[in-house]
Parts: structure tokens; sequence; C-alpha cells
């Protein structure tokens, strides 16, 4: 009997755990970064423009990458590369879109803090993923390694 309290315990624990993971979650998408973010993606959704221009950025990545498969020894290769850069360019000048970009890395930066807070709370050791593509702190991220992890 005494085992089945265990596991009553257990199961209470985690099933607790599971609600306050959604209740953070919601307060997640209460907070001011999603809200600019669903904003900005919606007025991109809306913008007859900017839906244009995404389309052209597609068609002429897609051929890129069809150009890509054979690289360099492509004859469109160069040309392909050019258009999809200049198609991309395009479309990143437009303010909703830089606005966009922002508030998606303004939550990406809210979810890598309370992944991070949640992971140390557990131990100083827990790797925390990030999208950042040159990180700079953790054994995990490139950084220099002090030794300390458990690798």
């Amino acid at each position: 009997m005494k085992n089945m309290g265990i596991t009553e315990a257990q199961v209470l624990d985690t099933g607790q755990l599971i609600m306050d993971a959604y209740e953070l979650g919601e307060l997640i998408n209460h907070s001011a970064e999603v809200k600019e973010y669903l904003y900005w993606k919606e007025q991109i959704q809306q913008d007859d423009e900017i839906q244009n221009k995404m389309k052209a950025f597609q068609k002429q990545k897609d051929f890129f990458h069809e150009c890509e498969r054979f690289g360099h020894f492509h004859p469109d290769y160069h040309a392909a590369k050019q258009e999809a850069e200049k198609a991309q360019s395009e479309l990143d000048e437009l303010e909703a879109v830089k606005r966009f970009k922002q508030a998606e890395k303004n939550v990406d930066d809210l979810l890598f803090q309370v992944s991070e807070m949640i992971a140390h709370a557990v131990s100083d050791t827990v790797k925390v993923p990030s999208n950042d593509p040159l990180p700079s702190h953790g054994c995990s991220s490139g950084g220099s390694c002090s030794g300390g992890c458990s690798i």
C-alpha cells in the first residue's frame, strides 16, 4: 500500500506540473511580445503587396534550390541566386516585414529566457536550446568550456 501512495504523489506532482505548464503558456500567450507578434503577422497576411512579394520570393527561392542541386555547374545558378536574394531584399525592406521579424525575435527571446529559467531551476548544467546561430554562453553553445559540465 505504501508504494501506491508514492505513485499517487508522483501522478499528482506530474499533473500539477502539467497544469502549471499550461498556465505558463497562457501567461506567455497574453504577453505584450506575443500580442505584437500576432498583430504584425496579421498585417502581413492582409497586405496584398507583401503577399505578392512573398510569392515572388518563394518562386525565386524554389528556382534557386532547383539550380542548387547541380551547384555552380548549373547554367542559371548565379542568376537564380541573385534573383532570390533580390526578392528577399525587396521583402525585407517593407516596414511590416521588418516589424514582424523584430516581434518574432522578441517572442523567441522571451521563450529562451523562460526555458533558461526553468532549466537552471533544475540544474546549472542543463543545456538550453537557442535559435541564436552564434551563441555566446555554455558548453552546448560553442563558447569556451569551463569543464564544469558532465560531458
